[in-house]
């Protein structure tokens, strides 16, 4: 019978401010939406520093008869003693953990199997655009610096290529997204948070008659209190699950298609995503109670 009058006195809230109730459920929404989606942004950052700092290198271009750098015009295509040296200089640094060489045959089949569904791009180039190489991989991606003096302006050096450098502007730029996101969602946050306790403190006014009677009758704070806060509850709960729409979205259409500017599988997995939704829903529901029962305390009085 109290769980039935409970549930039922819920209903008269929900139904009696209606429009103020809809009003909190899209606020809270668009807020745990903004909020998901910074988490899954950032997980999805963490997730990809991790993949390509194990495989980030430098690669150490050769000059072939075809480069049009200085130090390749004044000093021609490189030989094979310049290589041999600059190899053996490359493989004897503290910092370099591996030296692999790769002839322009084998860059070119390379460049054609990564980018063999962008067509304009393979059509474009052509065999002998992309030099003979060095790749070098470090101990810690930062230590560029070192390999950059051994072999910048040698003989038979044309460039030096940091994958470092590229990437960090891309994550720069995934990680001003998140932020934004985050900040955003706050601020949609505390407005829900302020919209739930007026909500609930025009409810609480337009029953203020049965709640002076519960208390005349000896009703604890806790039940007078209750239907106000699964009202919260429910507002928080509703908008958590279509918040969840929106993360799905998220991971489904904007991380997936920043995951095809790769070549290699780094997309979060399902249980990244249950665990973003999961929170997201947790904090809705939390914020909602919590608002209203702070607000109970200020203007029920009891």
């Amino acid at each position: 019978m109290r769980a039935q009058f409970v549930l039922s006195e819920m209903w008269i809230g929900l139904r009696r401010n209606l429009t103020m109730t809809i009003a909190v459920i899209i606020t809270v929404a668009i807020s745990l939406a903004l909020f998901g989606s910074g988490l899954l942004v950032q997980q999805q950052i963490s997730h990809m520093r991790q993949f390509w700092d194990e495989r980030v290198s430098v690669t150490v271009y050769m000059c072939t008869e075809v480069s049009p750098s200085e130090v390749c015009q004044e000093n021609g295509p490189a030989t094979k003693e310049d290589r041999e040296a600059i190899q053996s200089d490359l493989e004897s640094l503290d910092e370099v953990t591996g030296v692999e060489y790769v002839t322009a045959a084998e860059a070119w089949k390379e460049f054609q199997d990564r980018f063999s569904e962008n067509r304009a791009l393979t059509e474009a180039a052509q065999e002998g655009d992309i030099p003979d190489n060095f790749r070098v991989q470090l101990s810690n991606p930062n230590e560029f610096d070192a390999v950059v003096e051994t072999v910048q302006g040698r003989p038979g050096v044309d460039s030096v290529h940091n994958d470092q450098q590229v990437l960090d502007q891309f994550f720069e730029l995934l990680d001003g997204l998140k932020w934004a996101a985050l900040v955003v969602s706050f601020v949609q946050l505390a407005a829900a948070a302020l919209l739930i306790g007026n909500t609930i403190r025009l409810s609480a006014y337009s029953r203020r008659r049965e709640t002076g009677i519960m208390r005349l009758v000896g009703a604890s704070n806790f039940y007078i209190q209750l239907p106000f806060l699964l009202e919260g509850a429910i507002s928080g709960l509703i908008g958590g699950v279509i918040a969840s729409g929106f993360i799905v979205a998220t991971r489904y259409v904007l991380l997936d298609r920043i995951q095809e500017w790769f070549a290699f599988n780094i997309s979060l997995g399902a249980g990244s995503l249950a665990y973003v939704i999961g929170l997201s829903m947790v904090l809705g529901i939390l914020l909602c109670t919590i608002s209203s029962f702070l607000t109970l305390r200020r203007y029920l009085r009891v």
